[in-house]
């Protein structure tokens, strides 16, 4: 059979339809149809010939029209709903004519003055999931139109449309009254494919500042506890204490964050007794799913972090058999004093400075001592020389490396089924100590036990590098940004990354994420060599002058005969391109 030949055009799509049709039709169809003849006749129609539409098809309750402008569609569309709005004013909701807009950019088919294919369909689509008086618009839309409108938009995530093969990220616009109240707003995020949540800080109602520890510190143990539920997607601690002290709209966490529950809650503690309040709550919907109230005496406390993670596992899927739930539910020591002071050193631990640094080995020390059984104050410890080491505060490299090889040996010898244990015993040894197959093995067996652990990906992509194997790397550093999307130390994740691009021989790719990184912290060193080095070899000897100049104030020591001792690197090849990379950047022999 010979072909047909169709045409094919690229063009801005607007798909309109009225809300409530069907009952407006029902409770009055003369009055209904004159309304929408008359709002045709002197808005509509007016409006689409003034930016150059023409109306392609019409139905009873909607139209399609298009325009070969994105920005020409868009206007019309704001222009329609702005002036529907001071129609409806006066009139109450059972005369109401509210349109839902929907607008794309895509190819179609023409064929008898009608049009056809996906970039119709999609428009007609995002009209359907349009706000009545609202418009809807696609990701091409928005490229194109933003900054050429008053109008802001909103991106509410990417959304799987009927019979259309791929997710389409949409945004939702806002015009007049609204585009002033909405608030600035982070990208949402794709919901993961299996159930996801994030534990939002509880409040600390016991009346003193001083106790904000205890509540952090039982929030990260029932983070940690749900992580271990192979089948939860559960956001990382950092990320979920971005909202700590503020006042949050559970729906907007679950669009920042990308999860469809949230666990909000209160610790009261008064002498030895305490109070742990929490409440599940569905993000698209804000309802409450499930409340409780845990009292007990301060010895209780491991099981009542246990009654809260068994309740919300059990909230989220009801038929998981109880010996699941059993299995997510661990204790980190008997001792609640030698706890209290590990508590205390995970809140030093996370200010990163060398003072806190300090305080928080002092304080895993005294842990130690107390319960010389406790695989986590163990790891952590060795986790401090890490930080020592990476910044520079190093002041016995011989003793801190012994010290830290035989915390993260213990750690890893007591915490065999503890993932926090082993990933941080794990990056000790291989940052610290040089021993980078022992601290891969040590990462792999806490991603096992725990694959929703971001600080153990970020781990796992940096022993990578060292290994080389940067593709590796940068699957790992990806995973981590997506547990934990919002955490504090994202600049570690992305030097991660640059790092991987720059032992890859993608330069300019390394010098992008290495200065990414240096924004969000500009005193992390490793970030700053990486941005140095690829600065150097891509040419642009401006950035790579920077960034040689904050390396030297950060680490004057520094120089290229003891470069070894700064990063574990495996391969020759890869430590001679660092190494070259720096002496072109101007560190001294």
């Amino acid at each position: 059979m010979e072909a047909i030949r169709v045409a094919r055009k690229l063009l801005a799509i607007l798909a309109a339809d009225i809300a409530g049709y069907s009952r407006l039709i029902g409770a009055d169809d003369e009055g209904t149809l004159a309304s929408i003849t008359l709002h045709r006749r002197e808005l509509l129609d007016p409006c689409i010939a003034k930016h150059r539409g023409r109306i392609i098809k019409t139905t009873g309750d909607g139209l399609l029209v298009e325009f070969a402008s994105v920005v020409d569609a868009v206007r019309c569309g704001v222009e329609v709903q702005e002036g529907m709005a001071e129609r409806n004013a006066h009139l109450g909701p059972e005369k109401r004519l509210d349109f839902r807009i929907g607008i794309n950019f895509g190819d179609v088919v023409e064929q008898d003055g009608d049009l056809f294919g996906e970039g119709v369909n999609i428009a007609a689509r995002l009209e359907g999931i349009a706000e009545p008086g609202g418009i809807c618009v696609s990701e091409r839309v928005h490229e194109d139109a933003a900054g050429k409108i008053r109008s802001a938009f909103e991106d509410i995530g990417e959304h799987l449309l009927k019979n259309i093969a791929r997710p389409v990220r949409v945004y939702r616009m806002r015009f007049g009254a609204m585009a002033i109240a909405a608030p600035p707003v982070r990208p949402a995020l794709t919901l993961p494919d299996k159930p996801s949540i994030a534990v939002l800080p509880f409040a600390n109602m016991s009346g003193d500042a001083e106790q904000d520890y205890f509540a952090d510190g039982i929030v990260e143990e029932i983070i940690t506890a749900l992580s271990r539920v192979r089948w939860l997607f559960v956001i990382a601690r950092n990320s979920s204490f971005t909202y700590k002290g503020r006042a949050v709209d559970v729906k907007q966490v679950g669009r920042e964050l990308g999860v469809r529950y949230v666990l909000e809650g209160s610790v009261r503690r008064a002498g030895n007794r305490m109070r742990i309040t929490g409440q599940l709550i569905d993000t698209s919907t804000g309802a409450h799913l499930w409340a409780e109230r845990f009292d007990g005496g301060l010895e209780d406390i491991f099981d009542l972090q246990d009654q809260v993670t068994a309740s919300v596992v059990g909230a989220i899927a009801p038929k998981l058999e109880r010996a699941e739930i059993q299995r997510a539910q661990r204790k980190p020591t008997e001792r609640l004093d030698a706890y209290d002071y590990f508590l205390r050193g995970m809140a030093a631990f996370h200010q990163w400075t060398r003072e806190s640094n300090d305080e928080a080995l002092s304080l895993f020390y005294k842990a130690i001592e107390l319960d010389p059984n406790f695989a986590s104050a163990y790891g952590n410890a060795s986790r401090c020389y890490g930080q020592r080491k990476t910044h520079g505060w190093v002041t016995n490299r011989t003793y801190e490396i012994a010290e830290t090889a035989s915390l993260a040996r213990l750690a890893g010898e007591l915490g065999k089924d503890d993932a926090v244990a082993l990933h941080n015993a794990g990056i000790s040894l291989a940052f610290v100590v040089g021993e980078l197959d022992d601290g891969a093995a040590y990462i792999d067996r806490a991603l096992v036990l725990n694959p929703n652990l971001a600080s153990a990906w970020t781990a796992s992509s940096l022993v990578k590098i060292w290994l080389g194997e940067p593709e590796l790397a940068i699957e790992c550093a990806v995973r981590a940004m997506r547990l934990s999307p919002h955490d504090p130390l994202t600049f570690v994740m992305q030097s991660a990354i640059s790092a991987a691009h720059f032992f890859a021989a993608r330069h300019p790719e390394a010098l992008s994420w290495a200065e990414t990184s240096l924004r969000e912290h500009p005193g992390y060193i490793p970030s700053a060599a990486v941005a140095a080095a690829a600065g150097a070899l891509v040419g642009n000897h401006a950035a790579a002058g920077r960034a040689m100049a904050r390396l030297r104030q950060l680490m004057p020591e520094l120089c290229i005969s003891n470069l070894k001792d700064l990063w574990p690197i495996r391969r020759a090849g890869d430590f001679d391109r660092w190494a070259d990379g720096l002496r072109k950047a101007g560190l001294p022999e």
